[in-house]
């Protein structure tokens, strides 16, 4: 198999993993607390991202990268989780989905302000556009709309586009699934102590049902861990620019699996924002540089 297409492979099921997160924390977070869910997926990914770095002898990252591993952290391991499952108390899975379609235009943000870059005046006209859109479609959306939700899903693509595109610039010295790996180290003190410090009870434990119990095996391994493996691993086979194109067609991925695994209702204002968005997200990728 050629390396650009093992590459859009990797990078295929990197995108339906990521697809499946919110869906899933919608159903984890209706029987777990927000900051307990956060903290013990993230511990659990931890301790096995440590066991694969052990076993293949990976080497430590330099003192200069850890505050960049520190950023990554706050922004995937601990913001956009943590952020979503208190938005997912407020909103359907399927409503969250629509803000997720900017999350390409905030990475790309990010990397223009972190690298230095200097994109072409239609960028920021596609990226107001973008954020324009989203943000019509939540204070025109009056029927299951809740401010707080909104803000709390704004909040959490910010975080999540940031560490995305800190991850992406460290990742061309220490590699793509190592990042992700030490930086769920690098949180691994603070989450294992929330983690304990907001355990149920035990009653509460066992009133779980089995689909919460999935969702939540499901979020700390394939959304937290494993789903990153195979993305940054398409990357880097088919090319950034080429294989980042397949972000692109999450949002739609999460909007059907929404419906399908949730029963949740799925709007044509939904499909038609989120199909804006999209295009508002490749015009911008089109005129970064």
């Amino acid at each position: 198999m050629e390396k650009s297409t093992s590459g859009w492979i990797n990078g295929f099921i990197g995108v339906a993993i990521f697809a499946g997160s919110l869906p899933a924390t919608r159903v984890a977070v209706a029987a777990f607390e927000p900051t307990f869910l956060t903290c013990a997926r993230a511990t659990i990914a931890a301790l096995l991202a440590a066991f694969f770095l052990l076993v293949l002898r990976q080497p430590r990252p330099a003192r200069g990268d850890l505050s960049s591993l520190a950023v990554t952290a706050l922004g995937v391991v601990i913001g956009f989780p943590l952020l979503t499952a208190l938005a997912l108390q407020h909103v359907t899975s399927a409503h969250s989905i629509v803000f997720v379609g900017l999350l390409p235009l905030c990475t790309a943000a990010f990397a223009v302000l972190r690298g230095g870059e200097q994109p072409r005046p239609l960028f920021w006209v596609f990226s107001l556009a973008g954020a324009g859109l989203v943000a019509g479609y939540a204070w025109m959306n009056g029927g299951e709309a809740s401010p707080v939700g909104d803000v709390l899903m704004m909040a959490a693509v910010v975080a999540c586009g940031l560490g995305y595109a800190e991850g992406a610039r460290l990742s061309r010295t220490l590699g793509g699934w190592q990042v992700i790996s030490w930086a769920l180290i690098v949180a691994l003190p603070l989450m294992l102590l929330l983690t304990i410090a907001n355990l149920p009870t035990l009653d509460a434990l066992a009133k779980v049902t089995a689909p919460a119990w999935f969702s939540f095996g499901y979020v700390s391994l394939f959304s937290m861990l494993i789903g990153f493996v195979f993305w940054y691993r398409g990357l880097v086979q088919g090319g950034i620019a080429a294989v980042g194109q397949l972000q692109l067609v999450q949002p739609f991925m999460g909007l059907a699996l929404a419906a399908l695994l949730l029963h949740e209702q799925v709007s044509w204002m939904m499909l038609v924002v989120t199909l804006g968005a999209v295009i508002c997200v490749a015009g911008a990728r089109k005129y970064a540089r």
